[in-house]
């Protein structure tokens, strides 16, 4: 993730936080956990608010939260009750450490030339057979808004970039933003496996 995409949420942390902490994720949370072992090790890939490691954790996961962000760190780790780590994606060093990976709306800023690396790092965290779900703006190029940088995908990109990276797809499918104003816009989300 670019330097610009970080300061944008130090920037903006709170109207961030407010915004999407209640976004409805339910449906998607729902869908991965449905493959993981009970109580098993989730790592929320730039976490965000947390709202979805506390629906996690409220279900009897064990959560590492992770944002680039200082900021967000700061409000997700109060939200939390717990440490949410600052650190960028290219930073991850986990090795075969849990079930599952959940990246909700935070890939989407990594650049497509880095894309590759950043996924190697993810499946290199998790356990054999670990579940791994992560959403896009739908499209189908690299697109700038205002002053964050955005990767987007479609079924058919998004599900070659997985299988290029090892893992098997198991779930594609497109879906509509949750947050009030904004229900016109496409996401893709995929869960696969390692």
């Amino acid at each position: 993730m670019s330097d610009s995409n970080i300061e944008y949420y130090n920037r903006n942390a709170e109207i961030f936080f407010n915004g999407s902490v209640n976004a409805d994720m339910s449906e998607w949370r729902n869908r991965f956990i449905k493959y993981l072992p009970d109580g098993g090790r989730i790592l929320d890939a730039g976490c965000g608010s947390g709202r979805d490691s506390k629906a996690f954790i409220m279900r009897g996961y064990s959560i590492v939260a992770i944002d680039a962000s200082r900021e967000m760190c700061k409000r997700a780790a109060e939200f939390l009750g717990q440490e949410v780590w600052q650190m960028k994606f290219e930073e991850m060093s986990f090795e075969d450490e849990f079930d599952g990976v959940w990246a909700c709306a935070s890939l989407l800023h990594v650049p497509e030339k880095q894309m590759e690396g950043v996924i190697e790092k993810i499946k290199k965290g998790l356990r054999p057979e670990g579940i791994f779900y992560a959403s896009f703006k739908y499209g189908e190029e690299e697109t700038e808004k205002g002053e964050r940088g955005f990767t987007n995908y479609t079924e058919n990109s998004v599900c070659a970039l997985m299988e290029q990276a090892g893992f098997r797809v198991l779930e594609c499918d497109i879906s509509y933003d949750v947050r009030p104003g904004r229900e016109d816009e496409k996401w893709i989300n995929v869960i696969v496996t390692a």
